[in-house]
Protein backbone atom coordinates (compact mmCIF):
# COMPACT_ATOMS: atom_id res chain seq x y z
CA UNK A 1 0.00 0.00 0.00
CA UNK A 2 1.33 3.46 -0.85
CA UNK A 3 2.36 5.92 1.68
CA UNK A 4 1.77 9.12 2.03
CA UNK A 5 2.82 12.58 4.21
CA UNK A 6 2.00 15.98 5.27
CA UNK A 7 4.49 18.11 3.48
CA UNK A 8 2.85 21.19 4.78
CA UNK A 9 0.47 21.71 7.79
CA UNK A 10 -2.77 20.78 6.95
CA UNK A 11 -4.76 24.62 6.64
CA UNK A 12 -7.10 25.39 9.48
CA UNK A 13 -9.73 26.58 6.98
CA UNK A 14 -12.36 24.71 5.17
CA UNK A 15 -11.66 26.09 1.91
CA UNK A 16 -7.75 27.30 2.12
CA UNK A 17 -6.84 30.67 -0.04
CA UNK A 18 -3.47 31.19 -0.84
CA UNK A 19 -1.94 34.36 0.68
CA UNK A 20 -1.09 36.17 -3.22
CA UNK A 21 -4.71 35.99 -3.71
CA UNK A 22 -6.20 38.64 -0.82
CA UNK A 23 -5.58 41.77 -2.38
CA UNK A 24 -7.54 40.75 -5.66
CA UNK A 25 -9.98 38.72 -3.19
CA UNK A 26 -10.33 41.81 -1.37
CA UNK A 27 -10.27 44.26 -4.03
CA UNK A 28 -13.06 42.28 -5.75
CA UNK A 29 -15.06 42.38 -2.67
CA UNK A 30 -14.79 46.40 -1.88
CA UNK A 31 -16.13 46.96 -5.54
CA UNK A 32 -18.89 44.50 -4.66
CA UNK A 33 -19.73 46.26 -1.88
CA UNK A 34 -19.74 49.65 -3.56
CA UNK A 35 -21.98 48.78 -6.59
CA UNK A 36 -24.59 47.37 -3.95
CA UNK A 37 -24.38 50.37 -1.81
CA UNK A 38 -25.48 52.51 -5.40
CA UNK A 39 -28.28 50.22 -6.26
CA UNK A 40 -26.13 49.07 -9.28
CA UNK A 41 -27.75 45.14 -9.01
CA UNK A 42 -26.65 44.13 -12.21
CA UNK A 43 -22.96 45.22 -12.13
CA UNK A 44 -22.90 43.97 -8.23
CA UNK A 45 -23.45 40.62 -9.58
CA UNK A 46 -20.81 40.49 -12.11
CA UNK A 47 -18.43 42.15 -9.41
CA UNK A 48 -19.39 39.41 -7.04
CA UNK A 49 -19.58 36.11 -10.03
CA UNK A 50 -15.81 37.36 -10.54
CA UNK A 51 -14.43 37.62 -7.05
CA UNK A 52 -16.10 34.16 -6.64
CA UNK A 53 -14.12 32.93 -9.66
CA UNK A 54 -10.71 34.52 -8.13
CA UNK A 55 -11.70 32.56 -4.98
CA UNK A 56 -11.67 29.66 -7.04
CA UNK A 57 -8.44 30.54 -9.05
CA UNK A 58 -6.35 31.13 -6.02
CA UNK A 59 -7.47 28.14 -4.09
CA UNK A 60 -4.90 26.11 -2.41
CA UNK A 61 -5.90 22.51 -0.89
CA UNK A 62 -4.35 20.31 1.05
CA UNK A 63 -2.34 17.56 -0.48
CA UNK A 64 -1.09 14.86 0.97
CA UNK A 65 2.47 13.44 -0.98
CA UNK A 66 3.39 9.80 -1.49
CA UNK A 67 6.70 9.06 0.50
CA UNK A 68 7.70 6.11 -2.42
CA UNK A 69 11.35 6.53 -2.18
CA UNK A 70 12.83 8.26 -5.16
CA UNK A 71 9.36 9.32 -6.64
CA UNK A 72 9.17 12.36 -8.66
CA UNK A 73 6.29 14.68 -7.59
CA UNK A 74 4.37 16.50 -10.24
CA UNK A 75 5.17 20.52 -9.25
CA UNK A 76 1.26 22.16 -10.60
CA UNK A 77 -2.39 20.42 -11.17
CA UNK A 78 -2.24 20.49 -14.88
CA UNK A 79 -2.08 18.25 -17.64
CA UNK A 80 1.33 17.08 -18.86
CA UNK A 81 2.05 18.07 -22.83
CA UNK A 82 5.67 17.00 -23.23
CA UNK A 83 7.56 13.95 -21.71
CA UNK A 84 11.14 13.53 -24.01
CA UNK A 85 14.52 13.47 -23.80
CA UNK A 86 16.05 16.83 -24.40
CA UNK A 87 20.14 17.00 -25.68
CA UNK A 88 20.38 20.34 -23.87
CA UNK A 89 19.33 22.92 -21.91
CA UNK A 90 20.01 26.00 -20.24
CA UNK A 91 19.55 24.99 -16.45
CA UNK A 92 21.39 21.80 -15.99
CA UNK A 93 24.37 20.07 -18.23
CA UNK A 94 24.00 17.45 -20.88
CA UNK A 95 20.85 15.50 -21.64
CA UNK A 96 18.11 15.54 -19.30
CA UNK A 97 14.47 13.89 -19.28
CA UNK A 98 11.72 17.35 -19.46
CA UNK A 99 8.18 16.82 -18.63
CA UNK A 100 6.31 19.56 -18.92
CA UNK A 101 2.83 20.82 -17.15
CA UNK A 102 0.35 23.20 -18.81
CA UNK A 103 -1.92 25.34 -16.25
CA UNK A 104 -5.31 26.62 -17.13
CA UNK A 105 -7.03 29.23 -15.40
CA UNK A 106 -9.34 26.45 -13.93
CA UNK A 107 -5.96 24.69 -12.63
CA UNK A 108 -4.91 25.31 -9.13
CA UNK A 109 -1.88 27.15 -9.10
CA UNK A 110 -0.35 26.35 -6.02
CA UNK A 111 3.26 25.03 -7.22
CA UNK A 112 5.19 22.25 -5.26
CA UNK A 113 8.43 20.53 -5.12
CA UNK A 114 9.33 17.52 -6.97
CA UNK A 115 11.52 15.78 -4.98
CA UNK A 116 13.42 17.21 -1.83
CA UNK A 117 17.14 18.45 -1.80
CA UNK A 118 18.19 21.88 -1.22
CA UNK A 119 18.33 24.68 -3.57
CA UNK A 120 21.46 25.02 -5.42
CA UNK A 121 20.43 28.24 -7.43
CA UNK A 122 17.52 30.29 -8.68
CA UNK A 123 17.40 31.78 -11.73
CA UNK A 124 15.23 34.20 -12.73
CA UNK A 125 14.43 35.52 -16.81
CA UNK A 126 12.48 37.96 -17.77
CA UNK A 127 10.73 37.55 -21.14
CA UNK A 128 7.54 37.66 -23.21
CA UNK A 129 3.82 35.83 -22.52
CA UNK A 130 3.34 33.87 -25.17
CA UNK A 131 0.81 30.87 -24.49
CA UNK A 132 2.38 29.01 -22.29
CA UNK A 133 1.23 25.34 -24.17
CA UNK A 134 3.49 26.24 -27.61
CA UNK A 135 7.58 25.30 -27.61
CA UNK A 136 8.76 28.67 -27.86
CA UNK A 137 7.39 29.34 -24.70
CA UNK A 138 10.18 27.74 -23.11
CA UNK A 139 12.87 29.78 -24.61
CA UNK A 140 11.13 33.01 -24.75
CA UNK A 141 8.63 33.74 -21.71
CA UNK A 142 9.45 34.98 -18.66
CA UNK A 143 10.75 32.10 -15.93
CA UNK A 144 11.97 31.53 -12.92
CA UNK A 145 13.89 28.16 -12.62
CA UNK A 146 14.92 26.67 -9.45
CA UNK A 147 17.61 24.43 -9.49
CA UNK A 148 18.06 21.64 -6.47
CA UNK A 149 20.33 18.86 -5.94
CA UNK A 150 18.98 15.61 -3.87
CA UNK A 151 21.19 14.25 -0.98
CA UNK A 152 22.90 12.24 -3.04
CA UNK A 153 24.24 14.76 -5.11
CA UNK A 154 21.81 14.87 -8.27
CA UNK A 155 20.59 17.93 -9.73
CA UNK A 156 17.36 18.43 -11.19
CA UNK A 157 15.54 21.85 -12.39
CA UNK A 158 11.78 22.86 -12.03
CA UNK A 159 10.69 26.13 -14.02
CA UNK A 160 7.82 27.89 -13.61
CA UNK A 161 7.11 29.77 -17.20
CA UNK A 162 4.71 32.87 -17.52
CA UNK A 163 1.86 32.49 -19.96
CA UNK A 164 -0.17 34.50 -22.57
CA UNK A 165 -2.37 35.57 -19.19
CA UNK A 166 0.12 34.65 -16.36
CA UNK A 167 1.94 38.29 -15.31
CA UNK A 168 3.28 37.68 -11.99
CA UNK A 169 5.56 34.36 -11.03
CA UNK A 170 6.05 34.24 -7.19
CA UNK A 171 8.53 31.98 -5.49
CA UNK A 172 9.32 31.75 -2.07
CA UNK A 173 12.24 30.06 -1.97
CA UNK A 174 16.14 30.92 -0.99
CA UNK A 175 19.44 29.77 -2.54
CA UNK A 176 20.76 27.15 0.10
CA UNK A 177 17.74 26.56 1.70
CA UNK A 178 16.37 22.46 2.17
CA UNK A 179 13.08 21.69 1.01
CA UNK A 180 10.69 18.63 1.04
CA UNK A 181 8.89 16.70 -1.44
CA UNK A 182 5.38 18.65 -2.06
CA UNK A 183 6.18 21.18 0.29
CA UNK A 184 4.48 24.44 -1.64
CA UNK A 185 7.10 27.36 -2.90
CA UNK A 186 4.80 29.38 -5.36
CA UNK A 187 2.36 30.13 -7.91
CA UNK A 188 1.58 31.70 -10.96
CA UNK A 189 -1.11 33.90 -11.25
CA UNK A 190 -4.02 33.31 -14.05
CA UNK A 191 -2.80 30.62 -16.74
CA UNK A 192 0.85 29.40 -17.24
CA UNK A 193 3.43 26.13 -17.36
CA UNK A 194 5.35 24.42 -15.07
CA UNK A 195 8.98 22.18 -17.34
CA UNK A 196 11.03 20.26 -15.26
CA UNK A 197 14.07 19.26 -16.29
CA UNK A 198 15.47 15.85 -14.63
CA UNK A 199 18.43 13.35 -14.51
CA UNK A 200 18.51 11.34 -18.32
CA UNK A 201 18.02 7.90 -16.42
CA UNK A 202 14.76 8.99 -14.52
CA UNK A 203 12.00 6.68 -15.37
CA UNK A 204 8.81 8.31 -16.29
CA UNK A 205 5.50 6.88 -15.23
CA UNK A 206 3.42 9.57 -16.63
CA UNK A 207 2.74 10.20 -21.05
CA UNK A 208 1.62 13.16 -22.90
CA UNK A 209 -2.10 14.36 -22.21
CA UNK A 210 -2.27 12.81 -18.57
CA UNK A 211 -3.61 15.09 -15.71
CA UNK A 212 -1.46 16.11 -12.68
CA UNK A 213 -2.23 17.15 -9.52
CA UNK A 214 0.72 18.94 -7.62
CA UNK A 215 2.48 17.04 -4.94
CA UNK A 216 0.63 13.93 -5.42
CA UNK A 217 1.11 12.89 -8.73
CA UNK A 218 4.35 10.25 -9.39
CA UNK A 219 5.64 11.67 -12.83
CA UNK A 220 8.25 9.58 -12.49
CA UNK A 221 11.51 7.53 -10.47
CA UNK A 222 15.27 9.60 -9.82
CA UNK A 223 17.55 6.80 -9.57
CA UNK A 224 20.19 8.49 -7.48
CA UNK A 225 23.27 6.96 -8.91
CA UNK A 226 23.83 7.48 -12.76
CA UNK A 227 23.49 4.03 -14.39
Amino acid sequence: MEKFSWSDPPSPTAFPIASPGYPFIFAGAFVTIIFALLGMKVAALISLVATAGVCGFFRDPDRVTPTTPGAVIAPADGRVIVVQIVEENPYIPGPCLKISIFMTVFNVHVNRIPHEGEVDEIQYHPGKFYSADKDKATISNEQNAVIIKTGKGRIYAVVQVAGFVARRIISTLQQGQAVVRGQRFGMICFGSRLDLYLPPNTEPVVTKGEKTRAGTTILGYLHETEK
